[in-house]
């Protein structure tokens, strides 16, 4: 099984970033590549580009400890285990980390060049203060604008 780890300092507060990366129903919304996620239970489909739909079983979402894993059950995977992580470094900032554990070993490269991306696009959104996912965040919680 191959494991590799990307991660990305944001200059927000940790909890703020949290209530974007702990709703895994805005995945879409960040992720580049993915353009829709439904969330029942603790199934959450995404659907790719492609129009290629993956299923994946939501294992943990602890917002206390702001960690967020799922496994991808689709059948291309032998195994697979990504965990989100929000580490609060200060007051104002974090670090996110995603990891992914992955079986066939070439999954986990192409899962981790993505995730990279993803990162950045968070990072982005955040930067500029505005983006689809933190819209759909501060809408569901009733927060303006920083």
């Amino acid at each position: 099984m191959a494991t590799l780890r990307r991660e990305v300092v944001i200059d927000r507060n940790a909890d703020e970033v949290w209530r974007v990366v702990g709703r895994p129903e805005l995945l879409h919304l960040w992720f580049p590549g993915i353009i829709d996620c439904a969330v029942e239970g603790k199934l959450r489909t995404i659907t790719m580009a492609t129009g290629l739909p993956m299923p994946e079983e939501i294992i943990t979402n602890d917002s206390l400890q702001r960690r967020f894993q799922y496994r991808i059950t689709a059948s291309m995977f032998r195994q697979h285990l990504a965990t989100l992580d929000v580490i609060e470094l200060s007051p104002s900032s974090c670090i996110v980390v995603y990891s992914t554990d992955a079986d066939p070993d070439v999954m986990a490269l192409v899962i981790g060049a993505a995730t990279g991306d993803a990162l950045l696009e968070l990072r982005r959104q955040f930067d500029a203060d505005d983006g689809p996912a933190l819209q759909a965040a501060r809408a569901a919680v009733g927060v303006g604008t920083r």
